[in-house]
């Protein structure tokens, strides 16, 4: 059906496709995905399935005209082949000379048929139909159909019955569906085939009145499930492993957290009455609350603190999706290059000459650093191909996106708006978030820092749990500040000094090369955080590091169906993308933090690869190259999930997350849990 035909008070608008009804009867979560909120995924399956249907769906739809009916039957017969608008049917008038038509003993093979009907308010594009005439067939006397049945093809196998061989009740809803739709438009038709091409079978199939009476309720169970809410996933279901929508419906993880958790989260006070909260913390006292946090009070004790739910060992929670997705991103870093398209690869050319050729079927997103030019056509292709295109400064500051409109659904984000608009809905939320950036943080300071001070760890523990039962926005910003003052006053302690790193032969002598003397003033030795512009060596990475990562959080933000603009911690502000920034809280010490500290202490990056402009400190072009390369790898790097026990990258963690966020604004599972590693 053509876009006009979707306007106000077109009665075809409002048919359902006979293959959402299929997916509707396989799977009620599935039919929701597809066809009220516009998500598909291709899968193995799918391309498999579109490969196979290429000759069914060469057809042009030409069928016979249906016999005349009786005087007391009240349509016409020309109405079955002429009418398109009123989505009655849309198969053309016989071509006997036609390729499409193939004819044998006055049989006619009719592929690509395009019904529809009102009374079901169904529409269907039929594979083949196979078409009995009442008497020879010839260019001047096209004769009336006496006789079809449908054929659909299939790539699986038959279901093996008590009787034998028998159909899937997913394929018995579309082929009962096309049975009515020829009876609908004037055919004789009593049955039809499935054609399974793994057994190379064919399964026959006779519509009885109690099909008839199952598909109609069907289709008003459909209609009614188009109103919502969503359906509640398939429990442990086989269908689940080979479906192209698992990453998306999450039925297992969905499942996991509606069951009833081991330890709840503690419920918010009305006030705290802690060492230095005694009144509402504003970002003014953020070194007081600093040192009160550190300070060894027993009040502190009584601070609850978050615990992740255990599995009572039933319902396992399988992997249902790849551990990383199996796209890349390319950076273009070097200014006044030209960006184009050549047939379907990405091409990068300056002054005429290739520097790189990408396809896109393995482009994630494209990333542009300064003034690079890109032409059109690439840009409405990667629209097509839902592949964004992030746009930053030379010196690594984020502009923002270009993205297609393959996400058309409104439901996810009615729920942010309405959430994000009352601050007692959106704070339970926004102390999750800080929570889990705390709790990290701990975690990366444990980790990496030469002896890890009792002091600030204390500090940092006592900050996470506060910040789980903080009464207001203005103390939970006053938590957050706190722990990131206590966090980079010791951050330099995660900094290898020259005398601390590991000695690789030959190494000292190609960084000495890299090395000038104007560049020898720089240096590795972090003091604090400081910003806008970074003016150490530290503190760009770090930037550039939270540049990056605030743009993958954006991307994962608009592929679940999000306004990445409107935050439920951070508040709307122009240019940020607040919500994005929320879910990003819990990963900036375990991607960008740990970027930093990787490439600084295998030396990946050295003193070299700076250099000052004004107050402000950059990284060279090559610099940024290598930066970019262990960015990458961080985000591809696997872990085991805190929650689910099964591995995925850094970059499908961050997809996850926003997941589980929409499961809980819709209301499907009641309560949001921060990614914490152990």
């Amino acid at each position: 059906m053509c876009a006009a035909s979707q306007s106000a008070g077109d009665p075809a608008a409002d048919l359902l496709p006979a293959r959402m009804l299929n997916e509707f009867v396989y799977c009620p979560r599935l039919f929701y995905y597809e066809h009220v909120e516009g998500v598909f995924l291709h899968s193995a399956d799918t391309r498999r399935g579109a490969v196979e249907h290429t000759r069914v769906d060469s057809g042009k739809g030409s069928l016979p005209k249906a016999k005349k009916k009786t005087d007391d039957q009240t349509q016409k017969p020309e109405d079955s082949t002429e009418t398109s608008g009123a989505g009655e049917t849309t198969a053309q008038p016989l071509d006997p000379s036609s390729e499409a038509v193939s004819i044998e003993n006055e049989v006619i093979h009719a592929r690509s048929v395009m019904l529809g009907s009102e009374l079901l308010g169904v529409v269907a594009k039929l594979d083949l139909i196979e078409v009995t005439l009442d008497e020879p067939l010839s260019a001047t006397s096209p004769s009336a159909a006496r006789v079809v049945c449908p054929v659909e093809y299939k790539s699986g196998a038959p279901r093996e019955g008590d009787e034998g061989r028998q159909l899937w009740d997913a394929d018995r809803m579309q082929l009962g569906l096309q049975i009515l739709l020829l009876r609908e438009n004037g055919y004789h038709c009593d049955e039809g085939v499935v054609f399974y091409r793994q057994t190379r079978q064919r399964v026959r199939f006779v519509l009885t009145a109690e099909d008839e009476a199952w598909i109609r309720r069907s289709i008003l169970a459909a209609r009614a499930c188009t109103a919502g809410p969503i359906p509640p996933p398939l429990d442990h279901s086989p269908k689940c492993p080979r479906c192209s929508l698992a990453p998306v419906c999450l039925p297992d993880e969905t499942q996991f957290l509606q069951m009833p958790a081991d330890d709840e989260l503690p419920a918010p006070e009305a006030q705290l009455a802690l060492p230095g909260l005694a009144g509402d913390a504003t970002s003014s006292d953020v070194a007081v609350l600093a040192d009160a946090l550190a300070t060894d009070d027993p009040a502190w004790a009584t601070l609850p603190e978050a615990r992740l739910p255990r599995s009572a060992g039933e319902g396992e929670v399988r992997r249902l999706i790849a551990p990383d997705v199996d796209t890349k991103v390319l950076y273009v870093n070097t200014p006044g290059v030209m960006v184009t398209k050549k047939g379907e690869t990405v091409v990068v050319k300056e002054k005429g000459e290739t520097l790189a050729e990408v396809r896109i079927k393995d482009l994630h997103h494209l990333a542009v650093f300064g003034a690079a030019q890109i032409s059109t056509a690439l840009i409405q292709t990667l629209c097509e191909c839902e592949v964004p295109i992030s746009y930053f400064s030379m010196g690594g500051w984020f502009y923002g996106l270009t993205r297609g409109h393959g996400l058309t659904n409104v439901f996810t984000r009615i729920r942010q708006f309405a959430r994000a608009a009352d601050p007692e809905q959106a704070l339970p939320l926004a102390r999750l978030f800080v929570y889990g950036k705390i709790r990290n943080q701990r975690t990366l300071f444990m980790r990496n820092h030469i002896e890890p001070p009792a002091v600030a760890l204390r500090a940092l523990k006592h900050a996470a749990s506060a910040a789980l039962v903080a009464p207001g926005f203005q103390t939970l910003l006053g938590i957050e500040g706190a722990a990131a003052l206590v966090y980079f006053r010791n951050f330099g302690g995660m900094i290898k000094g020259p005398d601390e790193q590991d000695e690789i032969p030959g190494l000292e002598e190609t960084v000495e090369k890299r090395v000038g003397d104007v560049q020898k003033e720089f240096n590795f030795d972090f003091k604090t955080r400081n910003r806008r512009p970074p003016r150490d060596p530290v503190n760009a990475l770090l930037s550039l590091a939270y540049s990056l990562l605030a743009r993958d959080c954006t991307v994962a933000a608009l592929a679940v169906g999000f306004d990445p603009y409107i935050g439920l911690y951070h508040q709307p502000r122009f240019g940020r993308p607040a919500l994005a920034l929320d879910i990003m809280e819990e990963f900036r010490p375990l991607i960008a933090d740990s970027t930093v500290l990787t490439v600084i202490n295998n030396r990946m990056i050295s003193p070299a690869d700076f250099v000052q402009a004004g107050d402000a400190v950059n990284l060279t072009p090559d610099g940024r190259k290598r930066f970019f390369l262990a960015y990458e790898k961080r985000m591809s790097d696997t872990i085991t999930h805190p929650l689910f026990d099964y591995k995925v990258s850094y970059r499908r963690a961050i997809e996850l997350q926003f997941r589980l966020l929409a499961r809980t604004l819709t209301g499907e599972i009641e309560r949001y849990l921060p990614f914490t590693t152990r």
